[in-house]
């Protein structure tokens, strides 16, 4: 085929707020007409403390329409079609949009201030919908739900079961435990079974971090100035707290009793860390003399860090830069999955087919293809007989990536 099948490893999706009471169970739509004034005001107040208006506005004028693809599936799919993608993995929306699912259940899934049957409640409502979405295109839509799995792991495992069932295939779980314990210990292995069992990818994406130590207590109904230089501190750590977990779920054998468990972590970018961070995690398994007086650690492993890794992780690298896709041998060619990050700013979207001419122009053809789709196509379970004759249609040329 002369176009690339295209993935986008990093797209998102949600209802403009209100709309979820109808996907709430009855019990909870009560408590959300009281509770959702609120969590307009906060994300309002996030959205303040997190986005220059003013370049908000500018970035939206013109494109109003375009975003409400946001939730609109007929607006969905003119969308990938114009970026020339064939296939998205869906992960909830949040504060550019205003359409976070409710009761504290969008992308970080928090346990502060949070109630757990209420945000049980909003994960179940976007999961329902998000189904539904899905279900119209189920080839190129694969979607991500959100399991509030530290509150109760037998709730985790029936939802996932749920999910599964409902045709969603990715389950996205918090990066920070907060109180609860980290991914390492025991209680969770039913959790990482049911996924493993029924080929459920367990997603982890970037946005949670220890903000109030950033910008100070209150966040983001209050933001103290003293904390100088909050913002840099919030973006430069970040992305290390979606890792994170991955040192859990390799150094506590997750990977070792579920061989077949697949892990993704995106919008993390790569260069600046995985290379040297994988190393590390090496160096402490293989160069046993510089730790043995802490006695064997490494044993419940059978194979290494790096190892582990390769065989069950994948990396959503959203709007890849030319210098990551340099690295790509170092980081890792089969992890590495490229994002448009739809619907946000931040993103590639309207100009995602420039960006990648910058990105992948010049670049030996299979390794284009790896990054682009096929990667996401293998990790994921994309049917590539249903994508390719979408890509045949809508995809970028191969002969655009050649430099003159």
């Amino acid at each position: 085929m002369d176009r690339y099948i295209v993935i986008s490893s990093d797209c998102h999706a949600g209802l403009p707020g209100e709309r979820y009471r109808d996907y709430l169970d009855p019990q909870y739509r009560e408590t959300f007409d009281h509770a959702y004034p609120l969590q307009v005001e906060k994300i309002k107040a996030a959205e303040k403390a997190f986005l220059i208006q003013e370049i908000n506005d500018q970035w939206r004028e013109g494109i109003e329409q375009q975003l409400t693809g946001a939730w609109d599936h007929a607006e969905r799919i003119r969308m990938l079609d114009g970026d020339g993608i064939a296939g998205e993995i869906i992960f909830p929306d949040g504060i550019t949009e205003m359409n976070t699912p409710p009761f504290g259940a969008g992308l970080s899934l928090p346990t502060k201030d949070i109630v757990p049957e209420l945000q049980w409640a909003g994960a179940r409502a976007h999961n329902r919908w998000l189904a539904e979405l899905c279900a119209q295109d189920p080839a190129r839509h694969f979607g991500v739900a959100a399991i509030p799995l530290l509150w109760d792991v037998e709730e985790a495992v029936r939802e996932v079961r749920s999910i599964h069932a409902s045709g969603l295939r990715g389950a996205m779980i918090p990066n920070m435990t907060g109180p609860f314990p980290h991914y390492h210990h025991r209680r969770y292995d039913p959790f990482w079974e049911a996924c493993e069992s029924l080929g459920v990818v367990v997603c982890f994406h970037s946005g949670a971090a220890p903000s109030e130590e950033f910008f100070g207590p209150g966040w983001p109904t209050a933001h103290d100035p003293d904390y100088v230089g909050a913002m840099g501190i919030y973006v430069s750590e970040v992305l290390w707290w979606t890792y994170r977990p991955l040192t859990f779920l390799i150094w506590g054998g997750v990977f070792e009793r579920y061989p077949k468990l697949k892990a993704s972590f995106t919008e993390t970018g790569c260069g600046w860390m995985l290379p040297p961070y994988i190393r590390l995690l090496d160096h402490n398994y293989h160069d046993v003399q510089f730790s043995a007086k802490l006695g064997n650690f490494m044993g419940h492993l059978s194979i290494s860090p790096s190892e582990y890794f390769r065989r069950n992780v994948a990396i959503g690298q959203s709007c890849m830069p030319r210098s990551d896709a340099e690295m790509r041998h170092e980081i890792g060619l089969k992890q590495l999955m490229w994002g448009s990050d739809y619907p946000h700013p931040e993103g590639s979207w309207p100009k995602t087919r420039a960006h990648l001419q910058s990105t992948f122009s010049g670049l030996p053809d299979a390794d284009i293809a790896a990054m682009l789709g096929d990667n996401a196509i293998a990790f994921y379970g994309f049917d590539r007989a249903a994508l390719a004759p979408i890509a045949a249609r809508i995809g970028p040329a191969r002969t655009d990536f050649n430099m003159q």
